[in-house]
């Protein structure tokens, strides 16, 4: 029994084509991005088609109102990054929640939100390498929103899940909750007030921040008891191309988002495991430990002094800093951090496209957790996120602090991997909120140590380290959740070695990983079996 067959992989391998290929958690989704390939536009045309359907698609975990980040190989072979997270309000300071009887920011309603990011990395995104107008790329999704989609079994359950917070929200109510019921599998859901609103964005995305649909987004969250100034929201539309983190594993160069994003938290794990993890079996016992001891370090490290506007993480990726992290892991120390908190849901989704002319794109958004602060703009359709509640800490001078004017830590990451003279070697991401640093790690591994393909990379049992380092629930110990499949000597061999195993189902450590491979000339992609994503070429 092969390697890959022995930890139950789908029956499939790998989607092959020569001209482009696109990969997302929703078959329409990934449908319009493989018809703008075979309708002659670019890898970013498709990637822009794609972000905008997504937010009728899977109306939980991203949308116009929420953060988007971006990793984009150019046809030169140059690399650039696309920021989008807005900063907390103006009025934001400790003393606003703590003087409202708080101990933490709220994660629901207006105290959660943070200025939404998404639209204006988008723009840049198009700004940069697009081909096509965005009123003509987002046609698909305005229609969709006026003509409606069907309800998936994802959104049904999001809907479900959340459904009495839903109802509070007149807007949410409207869309979600029609005649105050859950829709059925298959039934359309409308979103016409959103269509209205796409067709305003795409004609002028600056809109959302210093137009009609920012003043009535300030006016809601001033309305509903939140300190927002309008001025932050202005602040928060500025997005351009700025340069990729880069780190090398296995003779590569992997390529990450920077700060808020924790991409330096996947550099920092390669610098743990580059080197050692090849010359173990692949997601053996001892393997998964190593790469579990670094997920810890690299949260124990974040919670002790990073922030979206502090250096630290600079020094922990310095020669220096890891080989001493890398001699306490040799050394059998598994990192405990400090009580940081553990995540307790969110949801997010992400998209990957490469075309005949070598562009890349790795775009993942989200509204932080599921629908975010389950709060509308009213009239709009737009739900807002609640980054702020998630992401920013209520503790005395940590600089993650809440604070006017600062974007909180982020989840959201993206990666691509180049080799010799920048040539593209794979491009992926992966939804799941703390989850993400430590499964784009594991991708990676699966990747460059191991030379699997991207079917055998997604499909993989997949572990992770708890707690991460959102906001909302604090002091949890800390535990290793793995996958069932993993196997039961491998799981008593990892709690030999003193991690306190939480074993899941087979198939349910959650995500949606998205991989585009280029070997021997070909692309290879797939979407993550865990959620309804396909991978599709031209």
């Amino acid at each position: 029994m092969s390697a890959e067959n022995a930890f139950g992989r789908p029956g499939r391998g790998p989607t092959v084509a020569s001209g482009g290929m696109v990969a997302a958690s929703h078959p329409a989704v990934s449908l319009l991005g493989a018809r703008v390939l075979a309708g002659g536009g670019n890898a970013v045309d498709a990637a822009l088609a794609m972000a905008a359907l997504s937010w009728l698609a899977l109306p939980g975990q991203c949308g116009v109102g929420g953060d988007a980040f971006v990793l984009l190989r150019r046809p030169d072979g140059s690399v650039a990054a696309f920021g989008g997270s807005g900063f907390g309000p103006d009025g934001g300071e400790p003393a606003f929640y703590r003087d409202r009887g708080l101990a933490a920011v709220p994660l629901e309603g207006a105290l959660a939100v943070a200025a939404p990011g998404a639209v204006a990395a988008l723009a840049a995104l198009h700004a940069d390498s697009a081909s096509r107008s965005l009123p003509e790329l987002w046609a698909p999704a305005i229609a969709a929103a006026e003509d409606g989609l069907p309800c998936t079994v994802k959104t049904r359950a999001d809907i479900v899940e959340r459904r009495d917070a839903l109802a509070r929200d007149p807007g949410t109510a409207e869309v979600f909750l029609p005649g105050g019921r859950v829709p059925r599998v298959g039934e359309p859901i409308f979103q016409r007030a959103l269509g209205a609103a796409l067709r305003r964005l795409a004609t002028d995305p600056a809109d959302l921040y210093s137009g009609d649909l920012a003043e009535r987004s300030v006016d809601a969250l001033v309305d509903a008891g939140a300190p927002f100034s309008g001025y932050e929201w202005i602040a928060s539309g500025d997005s351009s191309a700025e340069p990729a983190l880069t780190c090398a594993y296995r003779g590569a160069t992997v390529h990450l988002t920077p700060p808020p994003t924790p991409g330096w938290m996947v550099a920092q794990q390669a610098g743990l495991c580059d080197g050692v993890l090849d010359g173990l079996p692949w997601l053996s016992a001892e393997a998964v430990h190593r790469m579990a001891s670094a997920a810890r370090t690299a949260f124990a490290d974040r919670f002790a002094g990073c922030g979206a506007d502090s250096g630290h993480w600079r020094s922990l990726l310095v020669p220096s800093a890891l080989a001493a992290a890398r001699a306490r892991l040799d050394a059998g120390d598994l990192p405990v951090p400090a009580p940081p908190p553990v995540p307790s849901g969110g949801d997010t989704t992400s998209m990957v496209a490469v075309d005949a002319e070598g562009r890349a794109v790795s775009l993942i958004h989200s509204l932080a957790f599921t629908f975010g602060a389950r709060m509308t703009v009213p009239g709009t359709g737009i739900v807002l996120n609640n980054r702020l509640g998630r992401g920013a800490y209520l503790i005395d001078g940590h600089p993650n602090e809440v604070r006017p004017r600062r974007r909180p830590l982020h989840t959201l990451n993206a990666w691509l991997v180049t080799g010799i003279a920048g040539r593209l070697l794979h491009v992926g991401n992966t939804p799941g909120g703390d989850g993400q640093v430590q499964w784009n790690t594991q991708l990676v591994s699966h990747l460059l140590d191991h030379g699997h393909d991207p079917a055998t990379a997604v499909a993989a049992p997949r572990f992770t380290v708890h707690p991460g380092s959102d906001a909302d629930v604090l002091g949890r110990p800390p535990e290793l959740r793995v996958e069932s499949r993993l196997g039961a000597a491998r799981i008593d061999a990892l709690r030999s070695s003193g991690h306190d195993v939480t074993v899941q189902d087979a198939w349910d450590a959650g995500g949606s990983a998205q991989i585009i491979s280029v070997a021997d000339g070909a692309l290879l992609g797939a979407s993550d079996p865990r959620q309804d994503g396909v991978a599709l070429g031209v």
